[in-house]
């Protein structure tokens, strides 16, 4: 008897695994995009990513926006304010919340990073009509509904 007989899991068929094996390649190539120019992670990218489109907000509003945990979005954090592409400042109705901005070096480096990625999305969804790319969002609009309805079932 082969494994496969005990196996119904076909890893290339398998949705999730699909799904983390194209973010993967994907990060891989937006990361050569920011990584050497900018000295910066995929996880500093995507603090700075949100903090361009959201002028102050907190640390956990970032985990919100990114479903990343706290730690990791923690831990780039302190490297951004380190590096001083954001800054950190107390908030003055909750001293226990910091509200973290762009610097004005973050700003500049959120605007020269912006077209670049956005040119390898372009890339990414060039063998895509208009129609076939308006539906592969909108599938993955209801694949992530599900998802978070999944979440509130199983109570995450």
């Amino acid at each position: 008897m082969t494994s496969r007989q005990f196996n119904s899991l076909i890893l290339d068929k398998f949705l999730p695994y699909r799904l983390s094996i194209v973010n993967n390649k994907i990060s891989e190539v937006l990361s050569v995009t920011y990584a050497k120019q900018f000295d910066l992670t995929p996880m500093e990218w995507r603090v700075l990513a949100v903090l361009g489109q959201n002028e102050s907000i907190s640390a956990d509003e970032i985990c919100r926006f990114t479903e990343i945990d706290k730690v990791a979005v923690s831990r780039a954090v302190t490297k951004l304010v380190r590096k001083k592409i954001i800054s950190r400042k107390r908030s003055t109705y909750d001293r226990r919340r910091s509200i973290l901005r762009l610097t004005k070096g973050g700003v500049s480096i959120y605007k020269s990073i912006v077209p670049l990625v956005l040119e390898i999305e372009e890339n990414l969804v060039d063998g895509l009509s208009v129609y076939e790319r308006k539906q592969f969002r909108d599938l993955l609009a209801k694949i992530e509904y599900r998802v978070d309805s999944l979440r509130m079932l199983y109570k995450f």
